[in-house]
């Protein structure tokens, strides 16, 4: 009886054993065919938005990426460093392996020479060297390091800046608004690469708007996404197959027509995006004895106030400006300069909380005025900038002269607080031609008198996306440097972004909205108390693991002496 209540066990532990084993192979057979993922962090930060896991699902070829970011790095720029490599693990698997990426150190390279001419080329690319500091164990930390990568796809490359955010923030909050925006700025590249827009956007001429040398670098950044045209709007019948205009800093009146063009562009739900000054001032025409700015009468104060915004005739001073170089004095015949405050050019450095918008670098303005917003049924208005806390709003006639730079600064008259200077427009708009009959010299005379949904985003600036020119070869310069200072603000950035938002019905430019916290230890506490945690770690485990062994080695012999 004993002998066959064992050979039962036996065979028991052995379908039992098989049974497992059957078990194990077919989970794993569900297991290849049902992928999923968890993420159990509060901001969800190992998440993929869905655009980006629709965008490497269609991948047609294979990416490669090289990432300038290997090294041993102090814990802040290791979590940028991580952040790049858990976010290409993520693009990998979502992409089914078209996704490949390289991690290289150019410190790693042994010969100085061949080393210096790497780091050139890599700056010619648009990967520019830092040298960032983080604090680790009360000590100020340096490294130079690479914060950037190229992006390959069938010949062609994309530089990606990595290392993002806003300048006057603290290095530790720069490195987190880095890691923040990893997902947006590789995904972004992919899409430049992989798949070029097929939406066209129209730049708008024959009101004085910029010349084509002056927006060079913006259409050119343009392209890289979409196809861009250029054309006199009185020479168009019609702005249709366009998906969305853009006018720069007109100087001249619309006519009736032109703004029905509009108009009509719009309520069929064309974008559009307008860099508009309501006042004439002009760096170039001050001179000695400076000048005097006045509005401009561009016929646009109707079409934009049914829109829902106003623009106002006015200039800001702000106590948060750029600088020019002024004349101080001769040196036989070589003139002295000096760079000198000029508040009429105000460092937009406050923004909302909005994709377009979202750890953005400072922008720099050029007699930059002030928006208002009307009435405006059914249209959602956000604004997008602001000026610094401490401004002014100078009203017409404003007289512009070089002694102004010199003046000693009243603090009494900057208080005009956070003013906005760019807003976006959402919703169904109303025509500037409801109840009107449509203007002589149009193609189509049908008015459409209600939209249907449509964006549009309004700044008060002209010259927020006029890029320099090099006065001695005529190239120009990227939007948003300033040659003086040799400082590239975000100016460039602000524009794409914006087109970006009202172009992209698949929601891409809302990767930026991702959030992260930033949540420090208490660094006194760490010091004060890192002797006993290191310790605790250390001895807790082995103390564990004996009392466990004990305590088991009790039971068993405990068990055991009852035979």
């Amino acid at each position: 009886m004993v002998v066959e209540q064992n050979k039962n066990r036996r065979r028991a532990d052995i379908l039992k054993f098989f049974g497992w084993v059957a078990g194990i192979i077919l989970l794993n057979f569900v297991a290849a065919d049902s992928f999923f993922r968890l993420d159990l962090t509060e901001d969800k930060r190992y998440t993929i938005a869905p655009v980006t896991k629709q965008m490497l699902q269609e991948l047609p070829d294979e990416v490669v990426v090289d990432v300038y970011l290997k090294g041993d790095f102090p814990a802040g720029f290791r979590r940028l460093q991580q952040a790049v490599k858990e976010t290409f693990d993520e693009f990998r698997i979502y992409s089914g392996g078209n996704i490949r990426y390289n991690l290289i150190d150019p410190n790693e390279i042994g010969d100085e020479k061949q080393r210096t001419e790497f780091i050139t080329t890599l700056a010619q690319k648009g990967i520019i060297p830092t040298n960032l500091r983080a604090t680790e164990e009360g000590k100020q930390v340096e490294r130079l390091v690479f914060p950037g990568a190229i992006v390959k796809y069938k010949g062609k490359e994309a530089a990606i800046n990595l290392l993002k955010g806003n300048l006057a923030a603290s290095p530790d909050e720069r490195l987190n608004q880095s890691v923040e925006g990893v997902e947006y700025e590789l995904a972004s590249a992919i899409r430049k690469l992989a798949f070029h827009g097929n939406k066209i956007i129209g730049y708008i001429t024959g009101q004085g708007e910029l010349e084509m040398q002056q927006v060079t670098d913006l259409l050119g950044s343009l392209q890289e996404y979409y196809r861009v045209a250029r054309g006199e709007l009185s020479q168009i019948p019609s702005l249709e197959g366009l998906d969305l205009i853009v006018v720069a800093k007109p100087t001249k009146a619309f006519t009736e027509a032109d703004k029905y063009k509009i108009d009509q562009f719009i309520m069929n739900g064309g974008k559009a995006v307008f860099f508009i000054d309501a006042l004439n001032a002009n760096m170039d025409s001050i001179g000695a004895g400076g000048m005097f700015a006045v509005p401009y009468n561009l016929n646009l104060d109707d079409m934009l106030f049914r829109y829902g915004v106003r623009l106002n005739p006015t200039i800001i001073m702000d106590l948060n400006s750029g600088f020019i170089p002024v004349v101080t004095g001769y040196m036989g015949d070589k003139p002295q300069t000096e760079m000198i405050n000029w508040r009429f050019y105000p460092l937009l450095n406050n923004f909302a909380k909005h994709p377009i918008t979202r750890n953005l670098d400072a922008v720099y303005t050029k007699f930059v005025g002030t928006i208002d917003t009307v009435k405006a049924d059914g249209i959602r208005k956000t604004p997008l900038v602001f000026s610094s806390k401490y401004s002014r709003i100078l009203q017409p006639p404003v007289p512009l002269t070089l002694e102004e730079a010199r003046m000693e600064v009243k603090p009494e008259q900057y208080q005009a607080g956070e003013l906005p200077v760019g807003y976006l427009l959402e919703g169904k708009f109303t025509s500037l031609f409801r109840n009107r009959r449509a203007p002589e010299g149009v193609q189509n005379t049908q008015v459409k008198e209600q939209g249907v949904e449509s964006k549009i985003a309004v700044f008060s600036d002209g010259d927020l996306v006029r890029n320099e020119v090099n006065p001695r070869t005529g190239q120009a310069y990227e939007l948003g440097f300033d040659r003086f200072n040799n400082i590239t603000f975000a100016n460039k950035e602000l524009a794409l972004n914006t087109v970006h938002y009202l172009l992209d019905a698949e929601g891409l430019i809302n990767v930026r909205s991702k959030e992260i916290q930033l949540r420090p230890l208490d660094k006194v506490r760490v010091r004060e108390e890192k002797t006993f945690w290191q310790l605790l770690n250390l001895v807790a485990p082995i103390v564990l693991l004996v009392l466990f062994g004990l305590t088991r080695y009790y039971l068993r012999k405990r068990k055991y002496e009852r035979f």
